[in-house]
């Protein structure tokens, strides 16, 4: 299967102020999953579209497997229909006069594939996607998850090295985006194709990827596992944009609340960190602990105290606010019993789930942690 490896590439369209794409260097290993992830306007869906041929690169080089597919100094443009490669968009765009079986072979048939394998891949793909039934409907008699799986089918059926995915499930309802996600995981595992899947859903990009990389502004902000992106986000952009529930994030500069203040320069202490380098400091609402009994505080933390404000339930989990002298702060936890709404409670964080951020929005690389300084800091 092929690698794809994009070199200094920008996009910029006439008469706009700022290129789409801005010196993106990336580069996609063989059978990988990776998510272009990032909201819109970002240049996600603008770098799909060059890969797979349908815009031409202002500058750069794109490469697929061993060939150059474009290089706007070289003079080489390979065209989409060359490059080995299969599209689902968001609008499905089957063909309303076929049926779904005739869909699916259109591919075939165009690449001049015999008829007897031609209904042997058929009925492979039909069965894989679970839509042997529909073959002889139409796609105007089938629902939006059926004709999904048509347009991956028409896909896979060619038997494409790279596929590449444009926000397919965003017309789905919850309970088939959840179903095409783990279908589209195994299909990846099955077909061991290079998957390039755009998208603005963050949980979506977790749940689906080997790798995410996330974009905004035309600019590659960051690349790694779903764990490296969420645990280690290289940058506040990053932080703040991966999450269920937004980060808290603290401007260190305009914090002007001594007790959580002290209490964040007492984790700034342990992981080595200069609190005036730290311009914003970011806290996971998850992975927050409270402690409402007085119990003993976790190695390598300390307490501070809070006020409940709210309680919010979500199905499995609460969202609590909390105030701490007047700066408002979000938990995520399984954790109710005994909270009342204006009550005092306590909350503590580990070292590691602390993120600090410098005044030009890039995470602060820590030392090892130093011994656990047993400070309570209290109103």
């Amino acid at each position: 299967m092929s690698r794809i490896s994009i070199k200094n590439v920008d996009k910029t369209y006439a008469g706009a102020d700022s290129r789409a794409v801005a010196d993106l260097n990336l580069d996609i290993p063989k059978s990988e999953f990776l998510c272009l992830l990032g909201p819109s306007g970002c240049g996600k869906s603008t770098t799909l579209r060059m890969i797979a041929g349908l815009e031409n690169l202002t500058s750069g080089q794109i490469q697929i497997g061993d060939q150059i597919v474009d290089a706007a100094d070289q003079g080489i443009f390979v065209p989409p229909e060359k490059r080995n490669l299969g599209m689902v968009f968001q609008n499905y765009a089957l063909w309303p006069h076929m049926t779904i079986e005739e869909n699916i072979e259109f591919g075939l048939k165009i690449k001049k594939v015999p008829a007897a394998e031609r209904k042997t891949i058929i009925d492979s793909v039909l069965t894989k996607l679970g839509i042997v039934q529909y073959r002889d409907r139409y796609p105007s008699e089938v629902s939006g998850g059926q004709q999904q799986r048509v347009a991956l089918a028409r896909m896979i059926a060619v038997s494409p090295e790279v596929i590449l995915l444009d926000e397919p499930l965003s017309n789905l309802d919850a309970k088939l985006r959840l179903d095409m996600r783990t279908e589209l995981k195994r299909i990846h595992s099955e077909l061991g194709s290079t998957f390039v899947f755009v998208t603005h859903d963050q949980w979506e990009a977790m749940t689906l990827a080997t790798t995410i990389a996330v974009m905004n502004e035309g600019r590659l902000q960051q690349v790694g596992t779903p764990e490296e992106i969420y645990d280690r986000p290289a940058n506040r952009f990053v932080a703040e944009f991966v999450g269920t529930l937004p980060i808290n994030m603290l401007d260190m500069k305009s914090l002007d609340n001594k007790t959580l203040k002290a209490w964040i320069q007492t984790y700034l202490m342990q992981l080595n960190v200069e609190i005036v380098d730290a311009a914003s400091v970011g806290i996971r609402p998850e992975t927050m602990n409270l402690h409402p009994n007085n119990e003993e505080t976790p190695k390598d933390t300390s307490r501070c105290k809070a006020r409940i404000v709210d309680l919010v339930p979500t199905g499995g989990n609460w969202i609590i606010e909390l105030d701490v002298s007047g700066t408002q702060i979000f938990v995520l936890s399984r954790l109710v019993e005994d909270l009342t709404v204006g009550n005092d409670i306590t909350f503590s964080i580990h070292t590691c789930d602390l993120h600090a951020f410098d005044t030009d929005g890039n995470r602060i690389q820590t030392t090892q942690p130093k011994q656990n300084l047993k400070t309570k800091i209290e109103d």
